[in-house]
This record gives C-alpha cells, sequence and structure tokens, in this order.
C-alpha cells in the first residue's frame, strides 16, 4: 500500500505536513532575502548617519593652524617618536547661551585651565601637567583677534589666551616648556557639562563644606555624585575655600579628573551604547581642536592609545611652582626642578610621582623627598650631586583614593 492510501492528493506520509509547492517556497525565501537585506542597509544608513552627526559636532580650529604655521621655525622640534603632548585648554568665555550665565560677555576670554597631556611612545603611562594660569612668563608677540600684534612681554600666563587665544598660548607653554605641543583642544563651561552629564556624573570626596556663591556651589563634606552645574563649580571654586589660592583649585580639578577617568573606564560607560554615544556625542560638540584631531578618526586613535593604561599608570601633577617674589600673589618656576620636569617630557623619559603629605603645610608641586642635606625640602630632590635615576614629582594618580 502506498503511504499516501486514502489522503485525496497526499504526497506525504500519514499525517505528514505538505511540503509547499517550490514557488511558494521561492517566494518566502527572497522575502526573506529582502528583509534582511533591508534591515543591513538600515543599520549602515543609521551607522552613517551617526557617523556624520558625531564628525559634524567638531569645531576644527584652522585660525591657530594657520597662526603656528607662521612662526613653524621658531617651534621645539619633535623629539620622541611616537610621544604624543597634547594642551588641553578650559576657556572662561561667556559667549554663548551655555555661558552667558556666568557673567556678561565683554567679547574676551581667559584660559581657566590649561594641562599638557603627555603621552609617551609605548602608551604604557600619561602624564597631565597643570600650568597654574597666574604663573609669570614670558608670552610671546601674538596675532589679537582685532587683527593687531601684541608685543612679546612677561605677564601672567592667561594672559595669552586673552590676547591671541589657542595659538598664543601654544607658544607660550612651547617657550615655557621646550616641548613641541602636538595637538590642542578648547573646553568651554558649557562642554564641560555635557561631558560630565553624558557619564552619569562623576562621585568625588569633598573634605570640608564648600559654599562659593561665585561658583554657585554649596556641598557639605562627604562623598558626592556630581553633575553638570555642581561639577562646575567644584572645578572653579576657589576664593572661598581655604586660602583661595590658584594652587588647592588645581588639586580639586586633578581629583576630579582622576575622578573622571576612572568612571569612563569603567564598564558602566564603555560597554553601555546608552552611555557610550551621548558622551561621543557630548565630547565631539564639546572641544575644538587642531585639525590633526577634528575627526572621529583623529578623536578615535587618541582615545584607544589611552583607554587600557592602568589608573595608576595616570599621573596628575602641577608645574613646580612657588609664590613670585615680586607678587605673592603670583607664582614663578622652581627651578631647576621644573627644568628637570620638562626635560623628562620632552624626551619621553619617565617620571614617577608620590601623594603629599596628608597634614601640616604643602611645599609647591615638584620631587619628592630624598636623604641628605636637602630632605628637608622635597621639591629641591635631583639638585645633589646623586640624583635619583627616575625623578619623582609631588602628585596623584587616577587611583589614588579621595577620602584618606
Amino acid at each position: 500500500m502506498r503511504a499516501s492510501a486514502g489522503i485525496p492528493g497526499g504526497t506525504g506520509g500519514g499525517g505528514g505536513v505538505p511540503t509547499p509547492p517550490r514557488g511558494r517556497r521561492g517566494r518566502l525565501l527572497r522575502w526573506v532575502a529582502l528583509g534582511m537585506a533591508l534591515l543591513v542597509l538600515a543599520g549602515v544608513a543609521a551607522g552613517w548617519w551617526l557617523y556624520r552627526k558625531l564628525e559634524g559636532n567638531i569645531r576644527e580650529d584652522t585660525s591657530a593652524a594657520a597662526e603656528l604655521e607662521r612662526y613653524e621655525r621658531e617651534r621645539p622640534a619633535h623629539l620622541a617618536d611616537g610621544a604624543q603632548n597634547i594642551l588641553i585648554i578650559g576657556s572662561d568665555t561667556r559667549s554663548g547661551k551655555d555661558n552667558a550665565r556666568y557673567g556678561r560677555d565683554r567679547g574676551t576670554q581667559r584660559s581657566d585651565t590649561a594641562i599638557l597631556l603627555h603621552l609617551p611612545g609605548d602608551r604604557k603611562s600619561a602624564t597631565a601637567v597643570s600650568i597654574p594660569r597666574d604663573l609669570v612668563t614670558d608670552i610671546p608677540g601674538c596675532l589679537t583677534p582685532d587683527g593687531s600684534r601684541t608685543g612679546e612681554q612677561r605677564a601672567q600666563f592667561n594672559w595669552a589666551y586673552e590676547w591671541g587665544g589657542a595659538a598664543c598660548t601654544i607658544r607660550t607653554v612651547e617657550k615655557l616648556t621646550g616641548i613641541r605641543v602636538d595637538h590642542h583642544m578648547v573646553l568651554d563651561f558649557g562642554g564641560f557639562k555635557k561631558m560630565v552629564d553624558a557619564v552619569g556624573g562623576v562621585e568625588v570626596c569633598v573634605k570640608q563644606s564648600m559654599d562659593d556663591p561665585e561658583a554657585k556651589l554649596r556641598l557639605p563634606a562627604g562623598r558626592h555624585l556630581l553633575h553638570g552645574e555642581q561639577a562646575l563649580g567644584f572645578v572653579r571654586a576657589r576664593y572661598s575655600l581655604g586660602d583661595g589660592s590658584d594652587t588647592e583649585r588645581m588639586r580639586r580639578q586633578q581629583q576630579f579628573l582622576a575622578a573622571l577617568v576612572k568612571k569612563v573606564q569603567s564598564n558602566g560607560v564603555l560597554l553601555n551604547p546608552g552611555r557610550l554615544y551621548p558622551l561621543l556625542d557630548a565630547a565631539t560638540s564639546a572641544v575644538s581642536t587642531d585639525p590633526g584631531l577634528a575627526s572621529l578618526r583623529g578623536l578615535y586613535e587618541l582615545a584607544r592609545g589611552v583607554r587600557d593604561i592602568p589608573t595608576d599608570q595616570v599621573r596628575f601633577l602641577t608645574v613646580p611652582r612657588r609664590p613670585y617674589a615680586a607678587d605673592p600673589n603670583r607664582d614663578e618656576l622652581v627651578e631647576p626642578d621644573a627644568t628637570r620636569l620638562f626635560l623628562q617630557l620632552r624626551t619621553d623619559r619617565p617620571l614617577t610621582v608620590t601623594p603629599p603629605p596628608p597634614t601640616g603645610p604643602q611645599p609647591p608641586a615638584g620631587p619628592s623627598p630624598t636623604d641628605g642635606p636637602r630632605s628637608g625640602y622635597p621639591w629641591l630632590i635631583g639638585t645633589d650631586s646623586s640624583p635619583s635615576p627616575v625623578p619623582t614629582f609631588t602628585g596623584t594618580t587616577a587611583d589614588t583614593p579621595d577620602c584618606r
């Protein structure tokens, strides 16, 4: 008996499911293939749209590039292959709706923060060096916004940005340090807040209560998760805290950046698309950069080079400084320690940092203590006849506990 007996027109076994006709099956496969192709195309289109959006966020600082090209012959040579030096400038401009709330826009701006970030050729560490805004130094002649040029003069560091923007600041840093600045980024108040909010806030430890009306900040002592406005107040606060010095503010800025590094490296940001895209969107729209970084590819190459650096090798310090002899409200370099720091960075040689003493008077940031007659002056290490082979400076790392 045939297997299809008793089933009119049957072609399969008793109780089996009839096989669709070949034509119908072919149409089904074509529809499935078409649907998959449309999904792929939609994904590609969405990815391209996101790429173009992020790429379009970035502002390219062509004027600074042109001005630096004009003075190329007098700029320092790049001495270490593979190493990069990036100047990060925090602008206190009041222009734009995000910045107007912090004061009247008078058409001028100064560098509220300046950090020279050194990335060695092996990318096994990163060193961020704060340059005090009140440091008295030589500022070269610079092109001003109205098209005139200033003469070379000795003044406080952050005037360079007011007189000639990023190009003037870069040339001032290079004249001060002898270090070639490969790239720069400029970040304003609004951009800073966007980046902090994009990572879901940054946790800091406040050791004493803070009440600074000018920075719009009130915080009791303890741990706090700071979002945009509070975070900006935390890194800007100065006059109502401690001795009101810029040194204390730089320490808070370094503390905050260390906490931000830890947050960004955590799985909660880099492996979470819901947080990663807002961070990329905020980062690309928050900064203006030189042409070499003004693309997603340029920023990606930079991020890829630093993402795997251990937090204990992300170091923060301030140039060795002390009150300026002619005006204690200004700063000057401590020598020869500043020169030694600049040499290590310029030639891509190693250095280490050690935290300052937890109590008692704080010496200027500089090399750490050593045995011998200079042990009472920790910033003078390396000035005797037997310096340490790897100089050590006072500072912190990204894994330094906030509360000790």
